[in-house]
């Protein structure tokens, strides 16, 4: 049966490091032996399931789940990003998003998909020299309602179904997940971080316990992770897609002046 070969999960966001150049480093050190465990898995394909921050994605047109279905993408260059075409999977995409809606599980696919900081930032750490096709997976928590911890594991259970049954032998497929930790963002509570929930919620994951995060409800995270803390939702169905797999934490820094708890987690995909 094919598998997942591996799994990962960042937080999707970089600050200025003037003045807090020790815990920038430390990110910055964490992020790269992210990137370098992820492509000593040697993948075909990167599977980036992430949050859009209003640039490809309407209000009064909600779209909680999406994928892209190009081959190519033009990075739509906020923060500075850059704009040079990457390649994507058009095949794996219009594939999955077929299986899921057969399923049920509905998954919208926007035309022209811009990518932005949501993709670029985990991606340019990762494939610095852009070598891998990836699929970006949006799970949109700007919504409201937002999609929940257990629509979002479910999301993972199917794209878990579809790469044991439609991918070929010699794929490697490897899941990242973007966003989080706990962080409040357009809210007097800017700039707060939970740590203690943060580690929680590592531990939960890193122990295998990813379904009993499934039974959250947004309400609950967003009492104790902020409004923008509802981007572990794409942590929970990377979850999804390996049940019971342990993990560990690379790294983890409370950074307030980044309005964001700033993690990565690799887990043990045998």
């Amino acid at each position: 049966m094919r598998k997942i070969v591996g799994a990962f999960a960042m937080s999707h966001v970089l600050g200025s490091p003037y003045g807090l150049e020790e815990q920038a480093e430390r990110v910055f050190v964490g992020m790269k032996e992210l990137g370098r465990q992820l492509r000593e898995l040697h993948p075909t394909l990167l599977v980036m399931i992430t949050s859009d921050h209003l640039n490809n994605f309407r209000l009064d047109q909600p779209m909680p789940f999406a994928i892209g279905t190009a081959d190519t993408y033009t990075p739509y260059g906020d923060m500075g990003l850059p704009t040079e075409p990457i390649r994507g999977d058009a095949s794996f995409s219009t594939g999955f998003a077929m299986f899921a809606n057969d399923r049920g599980f509905k998954l919208a696919k926007p035309p022209r998909l811009r990518p932005d900081h949501g993709v670029m930032i985990p991606l340019g750490i990762v494939d610095p020299k852009r070598e891998l096709p990836i699929v970006p997976l949006y799970v949109n928590t700007v919504y409201t309602p937002a999609p929940t911890p257990q629509e979002s594991w479910r999301l993972g259970e199917l794209l878990r179904a579809y790469v044991a049954e439609h991918c070929k032998a010699e794929e490697r497929v490897v899941l990242l997940a973007g966003g989080g930790l706990s962080h409040w963002l357009g809210v007097p509570q800017e700039g707060q971080v939970n740590e203690a929930w943060d580690r929680w919620f590592m531990e939960m994951l890193a122990t295998g316990q990813g379904a009993g995060l499934s039974k959250l409800t947004n309400e609950q995270i967003l009492a104790d992770a902020g409004n923008g803390g509802l981007e572990v939702n794409s942590w929970i169905a990377v979850a999804g897609a390996i049940p019971g797999v342990t993990g560990e934490c690379l790294f983890y820094e409370a950074i307030p002046a980044w309005a964001s708890g700033m993690a990565g987690m690799a887990f043990r995909v045998n």
